[in-house]
């Protein structure tokens, strides 16, 4: 992390598998990457809680950061929301950055084209004026930012389910580090919603009846 400068949080929410696959959870054509089988996990587990949950999380955004797939689902979903929805309303309307090698130029609304590397993209907009950045989905990108040790804070929603196969949140290349559990509740349809900050560096001991510690 950056020690020393007061930066913008950027916060990533991501919906995963109790065994960290965080692939396709939306549908089942959302990422067939790798032959994967089992898009739209998540959703026999959605309920009117979670909805609101989203809703709010989305709500204290000062900026929404996406990488090229997600931003492509996002951009044709969101602008046909229903007047009304807080979501929609807000996700159409927040400055939107998007972080791509392959686009020329980016139509949704308020969007803007990150340049060249990613990381360093995002570290300087970090340290730009403005509310919290936040991630969703995104996971390509994600990965890089964890590699870059860019991340603030993780919203985690953990379905229980096994899927065995596709993409992890936190696979290799993940920087070592301390977190924080800061909030945790369970949904009706047991999904695990936990927050977790940056807590410093990782640390370390020894347990067993040698060293007292047990």
């Amino acid at each position: 992390m950056y020690e020393g400068i007061d930066m913008r949080k950027l916060m990533v929410t991501m919906f995963v598998s109790l065994d960290g696959v965080m692939q396709g959870p939306g549908g089942p054509d959302e990422d067939r990457d790798g032959g994967f089988e089992h898009g739209g996990w998540v959703v026999p587990h959605l309920d009117p809680h979670l909805f609101q949950l989203m809703a709010a999380l989305t709500d204290r955004g000062g900026a929404l950061l996406l990488g090229r797939k997600t931003y492509d689902i996002f951009a044709a979903a969101w602008p046909l929301a229903k007047a009304g929805d807080p979501v929609g309303a807000k996700l159409n309307s927040m400055p939107k950055y998007v972080a791509s090698r392959t686009l020329d130029t980016v139509t949704w609304q308020n969007s803007t084209l990150l340049k060249g590397d990613a990381a360093a993209a995002v570290a300087e907009l970090k340290q730009e004026e403005g509310g919290e950045i936040q991630v969703h989905g995104s996971g390509t990108l994600v990965q890089t930012l964890i590699e870059h040790d860019l991340v603030d804070e993780f919203h985690l929603l953990v379905c229980p389910v096994l899927i065995g196969s596709g993409k992890r949140l936190f696979a290799e290349g993940t920087v070592p580090a301390g977190l924080e559990l800061v909030s945790s509740m369970t949904s009706r349809t047991g999904v695990v919603v936990s927050t977790y900050e940056r807590a410093g560096k990782l640390g370390y001991g020894a347990i067993g009846p040698e060293t007292g510690n047990w």
